[in-house]
């Protein structure tokens, strides 16, 4: 009897260390509402991934990339270091965003998107302070944080 309880227990500890692993990302998941967080060391590992792939014009020697990505819409923002490249030449002087973001993290100064200075890609509002920069994508897809 006592063997089996152990081994009962074991499987317990064992099931809930693995399980653990993801704990950190699906709490972030939850509480940013249908949103993914992903990392990449270069804007080319970035460009690779299929699901939460990087806009072009982020640089391929950028680093420390960080991104929050909705999974239900189109919202997303984005931190990376530019490691001293240049943003190429389709990002242009652009209004700020007027949407809030609704996304949050760590990284992301609150209302942030709302002191962005330039337009990359069309739909992306941005802000390079030093070798940071700053990227916030708006909603397009109504309710899509429900």
């Amino acid at each position: 009897m006592k063997s089996s309880t152990a081994l009962a227990i074991g499987g317990m500890v064992a099931v809930t260390a693995l399980s653990g692993c993801g704990l950190a990302e699906s709490m972030a998941v939850s509480s940013n509402g249908h949103a993914q967080p992903v990392n990449y060391s270069s804007g080319t590992e970035g460009k690779t991934n299929a699901d939460a792939r990087l806009p072009d014009w982020v640089p391929d020697q950028a680093t420390g990339i960080a991104e929050i990505v909705r999974t239900t819409g189109t919202e997303r923002i984005l931190r990376f270091s530019s490691a001293g490249s240049k943003l190429p030449a389709l990002c242009v002087p652009g209004a700020a965003s007027t949407k809030a973001a609704t996304l949050t993290a760590d990284w992301w100064p609150k209302g942030k998107e709302s002191r962005t200075t330039q337009i990359c890609g069309g739909d992306w509002h941005t802000l390079a302070e030093g070798d940071v920069v700053y990227a916030y994508k708006p909603e397009t897809v109504a309710n899509a944080d429900k």
